[in-house]
């Protein structure tokens, strides 16, 4: 594994970046789109075995015939973007800054199979409250990096690229922007990413918001006398927890393990074919959202495909893979994670992944404020973009107040 540094690193100014795709990328998609070989199906097996084939026949019509990818290209390039080489990693990021002069810095991390796009229905309310309806005094700064190996931040050249290193990376751009107290916020990787930014950087990084809490859900089928310990309501809570973990296991812990172990083989098939690419991520949509037959019940439509095109345009399927094989592979694998004494606070959208249990979450977390929502999932600043807007601003605005 290569080695992570440490050291400070000399000041290089972020280079100014706009996504301009060439028009052959995305005539080579449509001609891959219009050659696709179709497998065949199980009659009347829905979702079960993966996903149906005649969702995916009119998902990538629409993506072929209706999708404007030139749409989302402009909308992205409303944010202000750039690139920087650290660590000797390329790292692209949006950096929005507010019209408040006093704004809350905060950097928010995607994680995998998202990107920075997921941010585009909370970052005007975030950075700019007043003209949203919100209280000017609640405004941040907001720096949105694509993590090293996803998107316009990939590939990756080296090995070692895993979210320790990721924070470590993320501290150093904050640096270079010039922000000397932040805070983070973040879900999936980027739960792990902020997480430990506040871990390692307790003097810059004053909050942590997250909607995930890795390694804080029930792993393992509780013991009668770990049960009596708790409340009733965390009694509930932790079998519920359970329950959701052994279903996760049983159904669909399979593309973690690939992408843990043979990242590399598994990139072939998604760099080479754009559906399969679309299979990959919009089964994940399905399952981790708060949907009911399919992802666009929780997330619009041409929201998922610029989220795929990010993947698919920058070929790094196989890259964005590669930080799941780091983890796995790493000597803190399977241990608890190290405390981190940075203020917490986590929202709990209720079509997570996994339940995170307070008990758990506390052993190794700073918790200070938690919320439970009656909607919501996996990508909650697209499912619900209003709720976790409100509980970023309320958990800082706490802090501020402290």
């Amino acid at each position: 594994m290569a080695p992570v540094d440490d050291s400070p690193q000399p000041s290089q100014p972020p280079q100014p970046f706009r996504i301009a795709i060439p028009e052959a990328d995305l005539d080579d998609l449509r001609a891959r789109l219009d050659r696709t070989r179709w497998p065949d199906e199980l009659p009347g097996v829905g979702w079960a075995y993966g996903v149906p084939r005649d969702y995916l026949r009119e998902l990538v019509r629409y993506w072929r015939h209706e999708y404007d990818w030139r749409a989302a290209e402009a909308r992205l390039n409303q944010w202000p973007q750039f690139l920087t080489t650290i660590d000797g990693a390329t790292v692209h990021f949006a950096h929005i800054r507010s019209p408040e002069p006093d704004a809350t810095p905060l950097i928010i991390t995607h994680g995998w199979p998202g990107s920075f796009a997921e941010f585009e229905h909370i970052a005007g309310p975030l950075t700019d409250p007043r003209a949203h309806g919100g209280d000017p005094a609640d405004a941040f700064h907001l720096v949105l990096p694509s993590i090293p190996g996803f998107g316009f931040s990939g590939p990756t050249r080296e090995t070692g690229w895993d979210h320790l290193r990721v924070a470590r990376a993320f501290a150093e751009l904050m640096r270079r922007l010039g922000y000397e107290r932040y805070g983070a916020q973040g879900g999936d990787w980027g739960s792990a990413i902020s997480r430990e930014l506040g871990r390692l950087f307790p003097e810059q990084v004053f909050g942590v918001h997250l909607n995930l809490i890795p390694g804080a859900a029930a792993s393992s089928e509780p013991t009668a006398e770990e049960l009596a310990a708790l409340s009733p309501a965390e009694q509930e809570r932790t079998l519920a927890s359970w329950a959701r973990t052994k279903a996760w296991l049983k159904e669909q812990q399979g593309y973690a393990d690939l992408q843990s172990t043979r990242p590399q083989t598994l990139s072939y098939a998604l760099t080479d074919s754009p559906v399969g690419q679309l299979a990959w991520i919009a089964e994940k949509f399905k399952e981790w959202t708060d949907s009911r037959d399919r992802p666009e019940d929780a997330v619009d439509r041409d929201h998922l495909l610029t989220n795929v095109m990010l993947y698919w345009l920058t070929a790094t399927a196989g890259s964005s893979a590669r930080i799941y094989y780091e983890r796995a592979h790493a000597p803190y694998w399977g241990s608890a994670p190290e405390p981190s004494r940075t203020p917490t606070g986590l929202a709990c959208f209720p079509a997570e992944n996994f339940i995170v249990l307070r008990h758990i979450a506390e052993r190794s977390n700073n918790l200070v404020r938690w919320t439970e929502f009656d909607r919501g999932g996996h990508f909650a600043a697209m499912e619900a973009p209003e709720l976790l807007v409100g509980d970023i601003r309320a958990f800082f605005r706490q802090l501020r107040k402290s």
